[in-house]
């Protein structure tokens, strides 16, 4: 294990472009639930009612009873791994993250360079008269089942993309940038089978980048990783950035 630790942190330092793409499995070990495998959201809510933009307009109701189990509480905070992630990018180790997630924990923990693909809870606005919101300021509706707004709309939609929406083209445009820029991905916490989110490990791995994953489940595309760590993020980040930063520091 030392050995793959090492040879993994040597390749991450020597890289000029290091990137990072992560999923569920990295927020899951701050207490946020998945959607997908065992106890996942998606085996308790019908996904076709509660994540559909189509159903979510029409009755927005499925979608908050799904959140109440979802919501980001006060005390989830960012893990070991987010904060290792950080550090290495205050040091000049890392380019950016692109992130399926949507609970901003990256952000809480201090990266800067992060693109969220799918979106965040963080903010959101009412459909029928354009009024915003934050998401602390709507989170005790949340909890009472109470979700509305003056105007008398129940239309009170997270920035996220549900299914049947686009990804936000601007986002999508500057992950796609950076990612052909990437000689060295790490993948956290991704099953890889969201598309169009899953493209960017592909594209990397495609252009010759040096191929990383960190997931405690085995994934159909397994094979494409120089090295895979089947084990959580929280364990192994931190180890690699005792390897990377060393006694050096900042980069040069």
């Amino acid at each position: 294990m030392k050995k793959i630790l090492e040879n993994t942190a040597y390749a991450w330092k020597n890289s000029t472009q290091p990137l990072i793409f992560s999923g569920a499995g990295m927020s899951a070990e701050s207490g946020v639930p998945t959607f997908r495998g065992s106890g996942g959201l998606w085996s308790k809510f019908e996904v076709e009612k509660a994540a559909y933009i189509d159903s979510f307009l029409e009755d927005p109701a499925p979608f908050w009873e799904m959140a109440r189990e979802l919501m980001l509480k006060k005390e989830t905070q960012p893990h070991a791994g987010h904060h290792s992630l950080a550090r290495l990018e205050q040091k000049g180790y890392l380019q950016g993250i692109i992130t399926q997630n949507i609970d901003g924990l990256h952000q809480k923990a201090g990266n800067r360079k992060v693109f969220e693909l799918h979106g965040s809870l963080d903010r959101l606005d009412c459909l029928d008269c354009g009024q915003e919101f934050t998401w602390a300021k709507i989170a005790p509706g949340v909890e009472r089942g109470e979700v509305g707004c003056n105007c008398g709309s129940e239309r009170i939609k997270p920035r996220i993309v549900f299914f049947g929406e686009p990804l936000p083209r601007e986002i999508i445009d500057a992950a796609l940038d950076l990612t052909r820029q990437c000689d060295f991905l790490v993948v956290i916490g991704s099953s890889l089978e969201v598309f169009p989110a899953a493209t960017i490990p592909q594209l990397a791995w495609q252009q010759g980048a040096k191929m990383v994953l960190i997931n405690s489940e085995p994934t159909f595309n397994d094979a494409m990783f120089d090295w895979v760590f089947r084990d959580e993020a929280g364990k192994v980040l931190p180890r690699l950035e005792e390897f990377i930063l060393g006694e050096t520091g900042r980069k040069t």
